[in-house]
């Protein structure tokens, strides 16, 4: 691409200003549907405020016309010595894959149409980082092979509760490293909207789970909530696994939670960054229709488990 077709290609400073703005401030007005600007929702209602909020906040960002900035060779060794990118392009690519699968399943037109948007920014986030390693010569692996799961919304489940737990950690860490300066500030600015989409897609996840038992039928819930159920017990026990191996050295087994915190985090104070994953969580999802319920269950966790960290931290 030549710089003239670049500058064609690349949103103007006003657009992507606006486009960020609208991603991270949105509110539902349901007045056409009798149910005011601040009142409870329908089922009908609920479903395409779900749709709309993920429609209207779209970021028409371009990965393709993204210009990366330049590192210095400190910079660069810090990046490129991550050990997080074959996990991050691998876990975008099967997330891309459960959605879209999952997404035939869904009869309510504008509801598909927001699961369809979903896969496509998961795909995004992957040539996001297809073109960062390419730019600043990093290795990866060769890909597998993607594979469709055979029950969708099992496939789907795993996905989403697996970003409430990534993006919430995810969160703290992006603002420990544009705080401590382990990215320089225009790295950190480029990555800006994919962090904020991932608060996006698991405020839908959750707010659709609700949506999604609620008009399910009542002979389906309790097999779904043993399902739910067990798709914690499968993400949990999955992480304690991965911490096994990353106190193994099995790099390859790695994700960006597990191995972010330790290349990021350094030696921070494990409450501090409790804190400050607390703290940008709420900050992230603040901005959306008050009737959207953010993501509790990690959060709560958290928030019980700070005061016990905390004063283990002053017995040492």
């Amino acid at each position: 691409m030549d710089e003239q077709d670049k500058a064609r290609a690349m949103p103007t400073t006003e657009a992507i200003e606006a486009a960020d703005r609208a991603a991270r401030h949105w509110h539902f007005d349901d007045a056409a549907g009798g149910g005011g600007t601040s009142g409870p929702l329908g089922t009908a209602a609920q479903a395409t405020m779900l749709a709309r909020m993920l429609l209207d906040t779209f970021n028409p960002y371009k990965p393709s016309v993204i210009d990366w900035p330049v590192l210095d060779d400190e910079a660069r060794n810090r990046l490129t010595a991550l050990p997080i990118w074959d996990i991050a392009v691998q876990t975008e690519g099967r997330a891309r894959l459960r959605i879209l699968s999952y997404a035939r399943k869904i009869a309510h037109p504008a509801l598909r149409e927001a699961f369809e948007l979903m896969a496509f920014e998961e795909g995004r986030h992957k040539e996001v980082l297809a073109n960062l390693v390419q730019a600043y010569g990093i290795k990866l692996d060769p890909e597998p092979t993607y594979v469709e799961p055979k029950d969708p919304e099992w496939g789907f489940l795993v996905t989403g509760y697996s970003e409430c737990i990534d993006s919430f950690f995810a969160f703290g860490l992006f603002a420990l490293a544009r705080r401590s300066g382990f990215f320089p500030p225009a790295l950190v600015e480029t990555f800006e909207p994919v962090i904020q989409e991932e608060g996006r897609h698991i405020l839908f996840f959750v707010n659709w789970v609700t949506w999604h038992k609620r008009t399910m039928k009542l002979w389906r819930r309790p097999w779904f909530f043993l399902k739910t159920l067990a798709v914690w017990f499968y993400l949990i026990r999955e992480r304690i696994g991965l911490a096994k191996d990353v106190s193994a050295g099995e790099k390859e087994n790695a994700n960006f939670t597990v191995e972010g915190a330790s290349a990021v985090g350094g030696e921070i104070d494990t409450a501090e960054l409790m804190a400050l994953c607390l703290a940008e969580n709420d900050r992230r999802l603040s901005g959306y229709d008050a009737r959207l319920r953010p993501p509790r269950t990690v959060p709560f966790l958290v928030r019980r488990a700070l005061p016990v960290v905390r004063w283990m931290a002053r017995r040492k």
